[in-house]
């Protein structure tokens, strides 16, 4: 049995719901996609941590870790299924359960706007039926993606290189003539470092917490889609809660969804001051290149979404794109 599922069979013992609607405490199984401690999972272990003050003896969140305990390709399917209750985890790693989840790389409005204009409610209803879970919180939402590479281009041109991918970059950078390789975040160092990719796609901010500027050379600008992380709970848990405890919930998650702008801020600044410090250099392509590059990255996201989800690809990109 692998090492991930009889760990996480082994949380699944622990009493969740001890006295179901009582005012005993409940205990939920929380895990993140992404290596503990770096930047896509100390927002999420803030939350734990406000959760667990406020909800003494009502909640508790037991957090069992990252990708040591799970992969996080599996994190969603885990999730679905109720292995797990609450997650912090990016669509690019589910869209093998729910494939519209690749839309929120495309989102080009704010989501207190996509909140109002019937955008979120829309998906909503899809990680209801396809997903069983309820989106908490969205932590990341100004944060673009890059090419960074051990190989300079000159144009808007990825043949010959070999890029690390996620679903995220898939058909943008196998449009532009790369060949595409995927592999979860942990094992991308080595991937590097043994020349099986030239480079990989990720956001501005990161690549310090995993060594990964070790073996960047260069970053390509301007940056394209926007990354999102956001924070799910299994919806029958999420039914066996009591007012009270929801409420603590979701306070907290407010607080990080609202407050998040500007430590996403504040970390984009440092690592683009650390990556140059770094001697990564920056090619930039302005003009019409640029424009190229940014049209080519929406043109085929889009056609990924609607190919896959023929039915809710279109009306989500009339929610999420923004206005001509």
């Amino acid at each position: 049995m692998r090492r991930w599922l009889s760990a996480a069979i082994a949380a699944s013992l622990v009493p969740v719901f001890a006295g179901g609607a009582t005012a005993q405490e409940v205990v939920l199984r929380g895990i993140t996609s992404f290596a503990e401690k770096t930047i896509n999972s100390r927002g999420f272990e803030g939350f734990i941590d406000k959760v667990n003050e406020a909800g003494k003896g009502k909640i508790r969140i037991n957090y069992i870790g990252g990708p040591k305990a799970m992969p996080p390709f599996e994190v969603g399917k885990a999730l679905q299924g109720g292995v797990v209750d609450i997650a912090n985890v990016t669509g690019a790693f589910y869209t093998n359960v729910f494939p519209e989840s690749d839309a929120w790389k495309l989102t080009q409005r704010p989501m207190s706007e996509l909140r109002k204009n019937g955008g979120f409610d829309y998906m909503m209803k899809i990680y209801d039926e396809k997903m069983n879970a309820i989106m908490l919180a969205r932590q990341f939402q100004n944060t673009p993606f890059h090419v960074y590479s051990t190989k300079p281009i000159t144009k808007p041109d990825l043949t010959g290189l070999k890029l690390r991918i996620t679903p995220v970059y898939r058909d943008f950078f196998s449009a532009l003539g790369a060949t595409v390789v995927q592999t979860a975040p942990g094992e991308v160092y080595t991937a590097l470092e043994r020349g099986v990719v030239d480079g990989y796609g990720w956001p501005t901010a990161g690549i310090f917490d995993l060594g990964w500027h070790e073996k960047t050379k260069y970053r390509v600008d301007p940056g394209f889609y926007r990354a999102e992380v956001s924070v799910l709970v299994n919806k029958a848990a999420w039914a066996k809660l009591n007012a009270e405890q929801r409420k603590i919930i979701t306070d907290a998650a407010a607080e990080l969804e609202d407050g998040f702008a500007a430590v996403e801020a504040k970390e984009n600044a440092d690592d683009l001051a650390k990556q140059k410090a770094a001697g990564i250099e920056t090619i930039e392509f302005k003009g019409a290149d640029g424009k190229a590059w940014l049209d080519k990255a929406y043109e085929t996201g889009w056609a990924g979404v609607i190919k896959q989800s023929p039915v809710h690809g279109p009306k989500l990109r009339e929610f999420f794109s923004r206005p001509n």
